[in-house]
């Protein structure tokens, strides 16, 4: 029998795993998953850190020396965290070179501190990327308006980028242009086009939580037929908009060139309200050419039993403008759901930075 993640990958979705840990690197878990559940790469950001560090003994050491270093907690952050992820990248090397470097990726995060901030991002994305050390990298921007300058300039310095934080299909045209100018200064500066790639992370879970309080206090029964139908529509609309930008002779011309497509990825796909099924993210997003980055838990659920029945987006345009255009006639401002989700997303980055940061402080301390 052929499992649900093996399908899934069949159909053009590359299954990438939301976490890392040291444990998870030392125990063989990530090699396994790679075997066994079709994981081709790696997204992490501040929380999973803070959570991998609080739990377990697999830091101690590591701590241990940078505390006899003396250094500063957001210099133990940086060191810990570009260790796990330049020995992930080691371990999807084999993946990177059997797909030509589109997958084998494993993500690590700039400061959230930095989000309005464009130039100490693009010296930090410089600065991560060197520390890394490997091709297989990817460093993750989020799409504000400060990182929309900083995404060019770091696309047009050779580093490839996962643009996180993406809510709105306006914003995301503003990604695409973003990376599209980055290839077009890469390749006056004559870097290779063909080692540029990047990812544009759609948020999917949290448009659903958002709209459906708004439905609920709405309280209609039209309101109520909408109910977690927003978060799919949004990112269907969004798949929409990539193969229409893509098309372009802009596009097309750098690809021609050697450039890569930035490829959609769904994230937050883990279900918020229990009574949902525990896959529809994946299973309503399967579309050719994405990415769906998933907890374990969503991964777990995938293999299990996801129904994976081809392209559940190309064929659904039209019902996902319907949907759009039924939510403003119930009174949901879609514009405000997602700038108040984009606001939400960095508060709530820069709080898990401060968490980590926090994390890292103590274990410090308790090691001196």
């Amino acid at each position: 029998m052929t499992a649900p993640t093996e399908k899934l990958a069949a159909a053009g979705v590359s299954i990438w795993l939301d976490d890392l840990s040291r444990n998870r690197i030392t125990t063989g878990n990530l090699a396994e998953l790679i075997s066994t559940r079709s994981v081709s790469g790696v997204t992490t950001n501040p929380t999973i850190f803070a959570g991998a560090l609080s739990n377990g003994e697999s830091y101690s050491e590591a701590v241990s020396g940078l505390a006899a270093k003396r250094v500063t907690t957001d210099e133990a952050i940086i060191a810990i965290t570009s260790t796990d992820v330049r020995d992930a990248c080691d371990i999807f090397r084999p993946v990177y070179d059997a797909t030509d470097g589109v997958d084998g990726r494993v993500s690590i995060e700039v400061s959230p501190d930095l989000a309005n901030d464009t130039v100490g991002t693009v010296a930090q994305a410089k600065d991560l990327h060197a520390r890394v050390d490997r091709e297989n990298v990817l460093i993750k921007i989020p799409a504000t308006k400060a990182g929309l300058p900083a995404i060019t300039e770091t696309i047009a310095a050779g580093i490839s980028v996962n643009v996180t934080l993406i809510f709105s299909l306006e914003r995301y045209e503003e990604v695409i242009d973003a990376y599209l100018a980055g290839l077009e200064q890469a390749r006056e500066a004559g870097h290779d086009l063909t080692k540029i790639h990047s990812v544009a992370s759609f948020f999917v879970s949290r448009v659903d939580s958002e709209v459906d309080s708004r439905l609920a206090a709405i309280g209609t029964d039209e309101a109520t037929a909408l109910k977690s139908l927003a978060g799919v529509a949004n990112a269907r609309l969004a798949y929409e908009l990539f193969e229409k930008r893509f098309a372009e002779s802009r596009a097309s011309d750098l690809v021609a060139a050697g450039a890569n497509v930035q490829r959609p990825l769904w994230a937050s796909t883990g279900v918020k309200d229990p009574s949902l099924p525990d896959t529809l993210y994946v299973t309503k997003l399967t579309a050719p050419g994405t990415v769906n980055t998933m907890p374990e838990k969503t991964l777990e659920a995938t293999h299990d039993h996801a129904e994976i029945t081809g392209d559940e987006v190309t064929p659904n345009y039209a019902d996902a403008h319907s949907v759009i255009d039924r939510l403003a006639g119930v009174g949901v401002d879609f514009a405000d759901v997602t700038q108040k989700l984009e606001d939400e997303g960095v508060e709530k980055f820069i709080a898990s930075w401060h968490d980590l940061q926090k994390t890292v402080a103590d274990a410090l301390e308790s090691a001196r």
